[in-house]
């Protein structure tokens, strides 16, 4: 399954998935892994020079954060970006898996 939602795309692999950004040539993802029904698991954060400073790394976790919120699920964010986006962000606390 792929969804878009504002530029960034969802692509859901069964136990697997991942948030897309692309412009032109250059592809910026976060990947994941679902752990039970409700626990995903952000394993990889890679943003390429092409977005650097955009913002795009933090719009990924964003939407994945989002998602979560909607579908009832925790996020346990064991990529270093993404955990230090976590830390930033205490108004995602609501999904941390504590």
């Amino acid at each position: 399954m792929t969804e878009t939602k504002d530029d960034i795309v969802f692509e859901d692999f069964g136990s697997k998935g991942r948030y897309v950004h692309r412009a032109g040539d250059a592809e910026a993802e976060m990947t994941f892994t679902r752990a039970g029904d409700h626990l995903i698991i952000i394993d990889h954060t890679l943003v390429p020079d092409a977005f650097r400073g955009q913002g795009v790394g933090v719009r990924l976790v964003a939407r994945a954060v989002e998602d979560a919120r909607v579908s009832g699920k925790k996020i346990m964010p064991l990529c270093p970006f993404a955990n230090a986006q976590f830390r930033r962000h205490p108004e995602w606390a609501d999904v941390l898996k504590g």
